[in-house]
């Protein structure tokens, strides 16, 4: 059942040195915080996902999705039986620097984290590895929060 992974997408905004997460409502990562983003949908790129399920869960429209990264997640039971498969695309995105963030559909919370705060919040190791990659990149180009 899990032996292909399903499509799954999140997008990464930044402002001020601060990323918005989402504390995720449902399985399979209820109660973590996260980008947002979602399973993806018959027909739809992976970054058309992204921008779909960011302003689904934020009501923030987002433009210009550029991939970052992508995992291969899975999860499994006690028993290491696969309990979901997934294929997810993360993508930086941007969007028009005065629009609130309003948590939404699957979105429990919506706030924006510094790095240092990200590393206290229960999240998937790939949401801190972004997270940290991108601090890392903007102290090389020599931009602080």
């Amino acid at each position: 059942m899990y032996d292909t992974p399903s499509p799954a997408s999140s997008a990464i905004l930044e402002r001020d040195g601060r990323f918005l997460l989402i504390r995720r409502r449902n399985p399979p990562s209820a109660d973590l915080f996260a980008f947002p983003g979602g399973r993806g949908e018959p027909g739809e790129t992976p970054a058309e996902t992204a921008v779909r399920e960011f302003e689904e869960e934020t009501g923030i429209a987002v433009y210009g999705p550029e991939l970052f990264a992508t995992y291969d997640l899975k999860q499994q039971n006690e028993a290491g039986e696969i309990t979901s498969h997934f294929f997810l695309s993360v993508f930086l995105v941007q969007s028009d620097a005065t629009t609130e963030a309003v948590a939404a559909d699957d979105a429990a919370d919506a706030g924006w984290y510094s790095v240092e705060e990200i590393r206290r919040l229960p999240v998937p190791a790939s949401v801190l590895e972004c997270a940290e990659r991108l601090e890392a990149r903007m102290q090389a180009r020599g931009i602080t929060a």
